[in-house]
């Protein structure tokens, strides 16, 4: 399945400018899970996210409940 990726979507580009100005986020997955962190890129389907010890974590979006930054 072919999902196309469209920077019109006012959420796609509230993610494209979390990551252009490095701003620091919270991510709750469905799971209960918090991840602190930054967003390093996104595609239709995930968001990479960048913790503070530099790892990196890919993150299904329908896993995520919010982003809170």
């Amino acid at each position: 399945m072919s999902q196309e990726f469209s920077t019109g979507f006012p959420h796609v580009r509230q993610v494209q400018n979390l990551i252009r100005d490095k701003q620091s986020v919270e991510i709750k997955l469905l799971t209960g899970d918090l991840i602190s962190g930054r967003i390093l890129w996104q595609d239709p389907q995930c968001i990479c996210l960048e913790t503070d010890d530099q790892r990196k974590h890919q993150i299904w979006k329908q896993a995520i409940g919010f982003i809170k930054y």
